[in-house]
């Protein structure tokens, strides 16, 4: 069994005879959170899986504070599934569609869908990358994402189960060292190769240091300090009440007419926020004072 300590962590690592670095997440009780707000068939909870691990692993990378927003949208089973983590660890998520949906390739639940990765930082400006879900698999979507928009070689490993996701991720660095191109290119395919050897088992159950060494315990890889990953949700009821507050007065009105209670529900995390006509007079009130 997967040892605690390696549950819901996130964990850096770099080759040091090699220009290149790399992640591993496996999130357990994360996902159980994340997954419960909505009742998931099980082709949903196997993406939303994926996704999770996958923005764990791009987020730990942030070199400032922040978050990263992966999202896939189409017309087709599945109109959205998004995942979003910060640079601080904290996860949550959602899908919109067949939440019913079989397991199967991603370009049946996203036929002809894009897949978008934004990077949204506390200060400074937004980026936003976009690409078409050609592939069956996540993992080779990001591949050719990474590939594309950074000109990096990297890789994604993804494994999910019912009660856990767990991911590996490899990428060149920019060389700072006068390399050939060749050997550069065998030392990537090299550890590309040795990757390829682990099973979706063991991505899940062994513990990372075992891991590690089980496939590249020929190199010298130096492992950080691990990053505890969380579920987390931003929704209050203050922001619920502010939303209220921006529609135009006689859609309040209306809407208190209809109901005298309005309930907004966050679809990230199930909470529930109920308010009165009152309510929203009340913080017109404070507002102006």
């Amino acid at each position: 069994m997967l040892p605690s300590t390696s549950i819901d962590e996130s964990y850096r690592f770099l080759f040091e005879d090699a220009d290149v670095r790399g992640e591993t997440v496996v999130l357990k009780h994360v996902l159980d959170d994340l997954l419960a707000s909505h009742a998931y068939g099980a082709g949903v909870r196997v993406l939303l899986g994926q996704f999770a691990v996958s923005a764990v692993m791009i987020a730990n990378n942030l070199k400032f504070d922040g978050k990263v927003v992966l999202q896939g949208r189409s017309d087709g089973p599945l109109s959205l599934i998004m995942v979003e983590c910060s640079s601080s660890g904290e996860v949550r998520g959602l899908a919109r569609g067949d939440l019913d949906a079989p397991e199967g390739p991603l370009s049946e639940h996203l036929p002809q869908g894009i897949l978008t990765l934004t990077i949204e930082p506390d200060v400074g400006k937004r980026y936003q990358g976009i690409i078409a879900v050609e592939r069956d698999e996540l993992a080779d979507v990001l591949s050719d994402y990474f590939q594309q928009s950074e000109q990096l070689a990297t890789k994604f490993w993804l494994s999910t189960r019912a009660d856990s996701a767990a991911g590996l991720m490899l990428q060149q660095l920019p060389t700072q060292l006068v390399v050939e191109a060749s050997s550069r290119l065998d030392q990537w395919q090299t550890l590309c190769a040795l990757a390829d050897t682990m099973t979706p088992h063991e991505l899940i159950d062994v513990d990372t240091d075992r891991l590690l060494y089980q496939l590249f315990n020929q190199w010298q890889v130096t492992r950080f300090e691990p990053k505890t990953v969380k579920f987390a949700c931003h929704c209050s009821r203050d922001r619920s009440l502010n939303a209220i507050r921006l529609l135009p007065k006689h859609e309040i009105t209306e809407l208190f007419e209809e109901q005298k209670t309005v309930t907004m529900d966050c679809e990230m995390c199930g909470s529930s926020y109920h308010f009165a006509l009152n309510d929203v007079n009340q913080a017109e009130e404070h507002t102006l004072h």
